[in-house]
């Protein structure tokens, strides 16, 4: 007859002590110390931001909502490259180039333009990476924070969206 208690068949097996508990653990002292650190904690100051009245200032380097700039004439930057799309981790930014035609030289610095510029915000990790491929210095983030909406559909940004507006001042 064999002992079933004996046999370990992983070897990982271990004997379990049965030590007796002392004075401070029978008088639950350990809770008590515990729910003094609870209390201290509870009388701090509280670093919550009562959020629509009160902004939480950002780090300089944060990186927020993009934005396609113009050069000083009006014209868009952005060249329909594809580095920013190539650049972007999350695959995010998808984009379809079209030819500048006769008549639309006030619109476009280069014969090639953007004709769609989509980026997926939901996807988007704000890594600034588009930022840093594209050569025409077209696309940056700035220090907006998206809006928070229920359709996703609402955060796919095209270039209505992410185009400077002419009265806005260039970086």
């Amino acid at each position: 007859m064999t002992d079933y208690g004996t046999i370990s068949l992983t070897g990982r097996k271990k004997d379990v002590s049965q030590k007796e508990m002392t004075f401070s653990e029978k008088m639950y002292i350990p809770i008590l110390k515990g729910m003094g650190i609870t209390l201290k904690h509870f009388f701090k100051k509280k670093v919550t931001v009562q959020y629509p009245e009160e902004k939480r200032e950002f780090s300089p380097v944060y990186r927020g909502q993009h934005i396609l700039m113009r050069d000083e004439n009006g014209a868009e930057r952005c060249t329909a490259c594809g580095l920013c799309a190539v650049a972007c981790p999350a695959e995010a930014i998808t984009m379809t180039s079209a030819e500048r035609k006769p008549g639309e030289e006030h619109l476009y610095r280069e014969e090639k333009y953007a004709a769609v510029y989509e980026i997926n915000m939901l996807r988007c990790i704000f890594c600034g990476l588009c930022e840093e491929a594209c050569p025409k210095e077209a696309i940056f983030l700035t220090e907006k924070t998206p809006d928070s909406e229920y359709n996703r559909d609402i955060f796919i940004f095209g270039k209505d969206k992410l185009v400077m507006k002419p009265e806005q001042q260039v970086l």
